[in-house]
């Protein structure tokens, strides 16, 4: 039985979506299949409440699903420490926080939880404890990865079976397209598509307008939104609206709360992703992907895409995906991996097989949270 019921996690909004959806999955996984009870404090509520639209971002406390959802903001109020702190991705707990933490006879485990990465390294520094400088406290540093020697990837009980239920039931394909207003072609090819504002998508909606067969592209509204009006000197391509250029259909859809996201992801042929939220949901998706992996100011991420593109092993991806995260040219590299596309989804459906017989991230938690030494 889990004696650390009462969990804290802590997030700061980085790039609108990825961190908080990290969060609010793992949160709910937490509560709803391990009996816990999640506090998940967050400091941008507008951002989260575009994943989750029954947050209300003017409430400072809510429950949704279980979870119990604060505001994060300075300064922060005396309140108890919970018997689990997640530190997410390095956000820096407040100082009162860590203070009370110290105070505790039966001290927290304080875990900072990382960024995915399927570096060599991160197996090395998996769980690996670091004494805080002046506290009787001690951090634990814990990866999500893709191998038994890191933390694992959020993976909901019962994810598989409903995503093969939806993907082997062609009457919800149809329901699925008519509620978002729109519907593809039965021969094109169904694409959609989420990156950052900054990625080279001009020469690639120039290869799909040529391409020999049709292509559908369904695209959340988001900054790139913008991006690819610019690139097409069209009108702001809104939810419900088509913009049609050659073979190539854009059909604007809602930005869409998790759940629905990741239908999509199951509806289409191909996915454009970006982060690490739907990074992973892509995968688990069994369908060919394109990552555009967060930017670092050091080049790090480039490190984090080859060891990526290493691990997953398929050679027809390695080209798009460099292309597409500034390295190369992605009309070029469409070419060829268009033309792969049936071998990468044999390897993406069996991808997914492997990953998930490894135990989840959020059941590698509960266990390390028991003994973490």
């Amino acid at each position: 039985m889990n004696t650390r019921q009462h969990w804290d996690i802590f997030c700061t909004v980085v790039d609108n979506y990825g961190d908080i959806g990290v969060c609010w999955r793992l949160a709910r996984q937490l509560a709803a299949e391990h009996g816990l009870t999640v506090r998940l404090w967050v400091d941008d509520l507008e951002s989260f409440a575009k994943l989750a639209p029954q947050l209300d971002p003017q409430q400072d406390q809510q429950q949704i699903s279980q979870v119990e959802i604060q505001r994060w903001r300075p300064p922060f109020a005396q309140t108890a420490p919970a018997d689990v702190v997640i530190e997410a991705f390095a956000c820096h707990l407040p100082e009162t926080y860590i203070a009370a933490m110290a105070a505790q006879a039966a001290k927290p485990v304080w875990i900072n939880l990382e960024y995915l990465s399927a570096e060599n390294w991160v197996e090395d520094h998996h769980s690996l404890a670091s004494p805080h400088p002046r506290l009787p406290l001690t951090k634990y540093f814990y990866f999500p990865g893709f191998s038994l020697n890191t933390g694992g990837l959020i993976r909901e009980a019962g994810l598989m079976a409903a995503r093969d239920a939806f993907q082997n039931n062609p009457s919800a394909h149809t329901e699925w397209w008519r509620g978002l207003n729109t519907e593809p072609a039965p021969n094109a090819l169904k694409i959609s598509l989420f990156a950052y504002p900054t990625a080279p998508v001009a020469p690639l909606l120039q290869a799909w307008i040529h391409s020999a067969t049709p292509i559908f592209c369904a695209l959340p509204e988001t900054p790139l939104s913008t991006t690819i009006a610019q690139a097409l000197n069209v009108d702001p391509i809104r939810a419900g609206t088509r913009v049609v250029r050659g073979n190539l259909t854009l059909a604007g859809i809602p930005f869409l709360a998790q759940e629905a996201y990741d239908r999509l992801l199951w509806a289409c042929d191909l996915n454009f992703v970006r982060g690490e939220d739907s990074f992973v949901r892509a995968q688990w998706a069994a369908k060919p992907f394109v990552w555009q992996i967060y930017p670092q100011h050091d080049a790090a991420h480039e490190a984090k895409l080859e060891a990526f593109i290493t691990r997953y092993g398929a050679p027809e991806l390695a080209a798009l995906l460099r292309a597409w995260n500034g390295r190369g040219d992605p009309a070029h590299a469409w070419l060829a991996y268009a033309a792969a596309l049936p071998d990468l989804t044999t390897h993406a459906r069996q991808w997914a097989i492997t990953q998930a017989k490894l135990p989840d991230l959020a059941a590698n938690l509960v266990k390390f949270s028991q003994n973490p030494l």
